[in-house]
């Protein structure tokens, strides 16, 4: 099946994986965020675990080829050499990311891997899966401030004014790394009053603050409320102000969300609070 809405000169960049395609996917989005002035096609092409279906991917590459005149980019975990074998005939610049590594590292171990199909997941013991659904689960419960319920097992607790970012950290600290990551707006009757919600104070020692330029800010919530008292500029200054000035007297460590992405944000935070990272 060919890719559609291609045309001439676009880059096509393929995720190639017998499994979710997520490994590849992240490692190829490390190197692609060096070259920020193309505008890249992204592809997913998870589950290829058949010479059949390789046999197939590469008509859609030689498709994407035709069509843009520039030959497609693909990242690849294909394990199997096997079902990789048919990628090089593709025409496509492919990129084999567990060969760059594999060989190397076995090289230096004095072994050979297992080459086994899906070893990168299936690693996965059952009690980090059920910890990771216990997190993210726990993170949905206490998004936006919706429940004050169980603070004592949230690993942290993220503060900061409306659309500062704290959901999709939340939701990135949860499934990424299996933290149970909670998070409370500030809102105009903390600005009134001064003070953080009660609720969070006694878990003090996990609260971490994000905040953002109010210029961006004013325009991320235009987006949302087009020309509410909430997106206006000088809104936005107070509101910033307001949470930047509580953040400072209780002590919280906090960072601008302004110009960094998720993952340099989470990392951050996993940095400065001391959280044990759990990769999986």
């Amino acid at each position: 099946m060919p890719d559609h809405n291609l045309k001439p000169q676009d880059r096509v960049v393929y995720f190639v994986s017998d499994g979710t395609g997520i490994t590849a996917e992240t490692l190829a989005h490390s190197l692609l965020s060096q070259f920020e002035s193309l505008e890249i096609k992204e592809v997913r092409v998870p589950f290829i675990d058949t010479a059949e279906k390789a046999v197939s991917l590469c008509a859609r590459i030689k498709s994407a080829h035709a069509t843009t005149g520039v030959r497609p980019v693909v990242f690849s975990t294909l394990v199997n050499d096997t079902i990789s074998v048919p990628l090089r005939d593709s025409g496509a610049m492919v990129i084999d990311l567990f060969q760059s590594f594999i060989a190397p590292l076995e090289q230096e171990f004095g072994t050979k891997s297992t080459h086994a199909v899906g070893r990168s997941h299936g690693a996965m013991d059952k009690k980090e899966y059920r910890d990771r659904i216990e997190a993210i689960n726990f993170t949905l419960a206490h998004d936006d401030g919706v429940s004050d319920k169980d603070l004592r097992d949230a690993d942290v607790i993220l503060i900061g004014v409306s659309r500062s970012g704290k959901t999709p950290t939340s939701l990135y600290l949860a499934m990424q790394f299996g933290i149970k990551a909670a998070n409370y707006p500030l809102i105009p009757e903390d600005f009134e009053r001064d003070a953080f919600p009660s609720a969070i104070l006694t878990h003090r020692s996990k609260v971490f603050g994000l905040t953002i330029d109010p210029n961006r800010l004013s325009e991320i919530r235009h987006e949302r409320r087009p020309n509410s008292t909430y997106a206006k500029l000088e809104n936005c200054r107070y509101e910033v102000a307001a949470a930047e000035k509580m953040m400072l007297r209780e002590n919280v460590q906090w960072l601008s969300t302004t110009t960094k992405s998720i993952e340099e944000i989470a990392a951050s935070i996993l940095q400065a609070i001391h959280i044990e990272k759990r990769g999986f």
